[in-house]
């Protein structure tokens, strides 16, 4: 069977992409874990296959590397710029993902602002976070995250009995000056360190609304930089916890790599 693909990447996050509106190609998880394989595919964190929607522009299905699914807050903002590519949007868009319907803007060639859902689970243990963003993410604060053993961290805390069966992600957070943060993240499905997540730098983001960092709050990331904006309602005291989040935006750069074909 022979596929044709797209490859990108959004911050380093990077994406085996599938036009599948007309083919209607379905995969094991067997196939998925090949595709991705960087040795025996064509190497990638996740796939995604953009597909037809009755009402919304799209629709975007989403697989991990290990064959699972999830948001993917980056791969949401590499399918938009690739259904920019086919005709399917202008600057602005509207696609159903795994959490449900979504907008976005194009604000220039490759750059996104995605909207996220509202964020209502949020909890504090310790000096630890757990934020879902549509995807679980386990907050840790840290002191210097470029020296922080975040693989090994990071599946200790992903396969813990605290989130036994299903597992989360684990992010690490060093907090930096000009409302700046800088995040590592462990991913759940890929199951290893990747350059970056988008769902988990926008938990990474709330987490530090904690700590007195406002909207936009910036991240740095291994592979590139994102914003992050929001609002907070529905605080305790002195910002603490529980807490909503609304109006929640993903924003930066995504972009094709190269298109070809594969036999599967």
């Amino acid at each position: 069977m022979k596929i044709h693909f797209y490859k990108y990447q959004a911050t380093g996050n990077d994406f085996v992409i599938i036009d599948n509106r007309v083919k209607g190609f379905s995969f094991s998880t067997e196939q998925i874990e090949k595709i991705c394989d960087r040795r025996f595919g064509v190497g990638a964190d996740g796939l995604m296959l953009i597909e037809k929607h009755p009402t919304q522009d799209f629709n975007l299905i989403y697989y991990n590397s290990d064959g699972s699914q999830s948001l993917c807050g980056n791969g949401s903002r590499a399918a938009v710029v690739m259904a920019a590519a086919l005709g399917l949007l202008k600057t602005n868009t509207t696609f159903n993902a795994y959490d449900g319907s979504h907008e976005a803007v194009l604000l220039s060639p490759g750059m996104v602002r995605l909207k996220m859902n509202d964020v209502t689970v949020v909890k504090k243990t310790g000096a630890e976070y757990f934020i879902h963003t549509g995807s679980p993410h386990h907050l840790r604060f840290v002191n210097e995250v470029s020296n922080y053993p975040v693989v090994e961290e990071g599946k200790k805390i992903r396969y813990s009995e605290t989130y036994a069966p299903a597992g989360t992600n684990a992010n690490f957070i060093q907090l930096l000056n000009n409302n700046t943060i800088a995040v590592r993240t462990y991913e759940r499905g890929v199951e290893d360190e990747t350059f970056s997540c988008g769902t988990g730098v926008t938990a990474a983001a709330l987490a530090a609304s904690f700590h007195g960092y406002t909207s936009p709050v910036h991240i740095n990331v291994k592979g590139g930089e994102l914003s992050v904006e929001f609002q907070t309602v529905n605080t305790g005291p002195s910002g603490s916890i529980p807490a909503t989040f609304r109006n929640v935006f993903l924003i930066g750069p995504a972009k094709m790599v190269f298109e070809g074909d594969l036999e599967l």
